[in-house]
């Protein structure tokens, strides 16, 4: 396993209330790395992306689609994608240059893997930023 994948199992799947986790890489929609047996696709990474990008109301009124289901979109920002399908759902948290993904089913805390997700995605905004100051460039 490589670093970064060490990375999501423990900082996710290790609290246990992750089902299955992702980051894919904005700039060309691919996924960097992800959970095993998670398989998101180049469409599925593609519908995040465009959802989180537009936040619009289509979203919220249509929902998502990911990975062969239908979810309904409880909230998007600029940030964020939270959507649910009954007891289950996908957490997205957005960084500069990748969308951090977790997935829960029912017998997982939804709380527990928003703050999972966020808080990785938080630490991966804070190490890309950090990276800009250390390389001369700015920060927004």
């Amino acid at each position: 396993l490589t670093q970064i994948q060490n990375l999501l199992i423990d900082s996710l799947l290790g609290t246990k209330h992750v089902e299955n986790a992702a980051i894919i890489k904005l700039q060309d929609q691919s996924v960097w790395v992800a959970s095993p047996g998670f398989n998101v696709s180049a469409q599925d990474a593609y519908m995040l992306i465009s959802a989180i990008a537009s936040r619009s109301v289509q979203v919220r009124r249509e929902g998502l689609y990911f990975t062969e289901k239908d979810y309904k979109c409880v909230r998007a920002d600029e940030y964020s994608l939270y959507a649910k399908r009954d007891d289950e759902g996908v957490v997205v948290a957005k960084t500069d240059r990748y969308l951090v993904v977790g997935t829960y089913n029912q017998f997982m805390y939804p709380s527990v893997c928003v703050e999972a997700v966020e808080k990785l995605g938080k630490m991966i905004l804070f190490s890309e930023k950090r990276k800009k100051i250390d390389y001369g460039g700015t920060v927004d």
